[in-house]
C-alpha cells in the first residue's frame, strides 16, 4: 500500500473505532487502536507512526526484536502471538505489553527474566473462550488459577484479558465470545479484589462488536495495511 493508502486507512479505522464506541454509550478514548504491523516493512509501519499511531502489534519476537529499533523511540511494542520459552527474554527487553499469557510455566518464566531485565511489563492472559483447538489460550475452567498465580508477581503488571474469535464466525458467536470474555473478567475482578481494566479483542473483521461487548484494545493490521502475504 501506498503511504496516502495506510494513512486514509489508518484514519477510517480511528473513524469506525469512535463512532463503535458512541454507539455503545462508550467514551471513543475508551477504546485504543493496536496497529497490527506483522510483516509490515519498517517503512510502511513507519508511515503510520507519521500518522499518529504509536501502539504497534507483532506476532513474533524475533521480528520486533528487528523492526522495533528502525521506529521512533516512543512506539508501544505489544506481542500478540505465541510466546516460546526460549524468546520469553528477547519479548520482556523489547515489548511493553504482552497478550498471550496462556500457562504458569510461562508466567513464572515471565516473572524471572522480567525481574532479571528490570522490566515491568503489561500482561494479558489469552483465554481460547471460542474452544477452538487450532487456538491458543487458557481454557475458561482453568482461567481463575492462571490469573491468581499471575496476580502474586511483582516483576509482571496483569492488566486484563485476551481473545481471538474464529474467522469468519457470525455476530451471535461473535458477541457471545466477547461478550464471554468480559464476564470471566468480571468474575476475575470480584475473586481476586483487583481491576482488571483491559480486555485486547477484535480484530479488522469484527473489531465494531468486540468494542460493543467492551473492547479496550482492538488489534487491527489488514484494515490498515492490508492483505498480507
Amino acid at each position: 500500500m501506498s503511504s496516502a493508502s495506510v494513512t486514509n486507512a489508518l484514519r477510517g479505522v480511528q473513524a469506525a473505532i469512535a463512532a463503535a464506541a458512541r454507539a455503545a454509550g462508550r467514551d471513543p478514548a475508551s477504546v485504543r487502536l493496536l496497529a497490527v504491523s506483522k510483516t509490515v516493512p519498517a517503512d510502511v509501519v513507519r508511515t503510520a507512526y507519521a500518522a499518529g499511531q504509536r501502539r504497534f502489534g507483532e506476532n513474533r519476537v524475533q521480528e520486533l526484536a528487528a523492526k522495533a529499533p528502525l521506529l521512533p523511540p516512543d512506539c508501544e511494542w505489544h506481542l500478540i502471538g505465541h510466546l516460546q520459552a526460549n524468546k520469553v527474554r528477547a519479548a520482556v527487553q523489547t515489548a511493553a505489553w504482552i497478550h498471550s499469557v496462556d500457562s504458569t510455566g510461562l508466567i513464572e518464566r515471565l516473572e524471572w527474566l522480567a525481574d532479571e531485565e528490570a522490566q515491568l511489563p503489561v500482561i494479558l492472559l489469552q483465554v481460547n473462550v471460542s474452544g477452538e483447538a487450532s487456538k491458543s489460550g487458557v481454557t475458561p475452567a482453568a482461567l481463575p488459577e492462571l490469573a491468581r498465580v499471575a496476580a502474586g508477581c511483582h516483576a509482571l503488571d496483569l492488566r486484563g484479558l485476551m481473545t481471538m474469535a474464529p474467522y469468519g464466525a457470525g455476530e451471535p458467536e461473535l458477541r457471545a465470545i466477547f461478550g464471554g470474555l468480559r464476564r470471566l473478567r468480571d468474575g476475575l475482578e470480584q475473586r481476586l479484589g483487583r481491576a482488571l481494566p483491559e480486555l485486547s479483542m477484535g480484530m479488522s473483521g469484527d473489531f465494531t462488536i468486540a468494542i460493543a461487548e467492551g473492547a479496550t484494545v482492538v488489534r487491527v493490521g489488514t484494515a490498515i495495511f492490508g492483505e498480507r502475504p
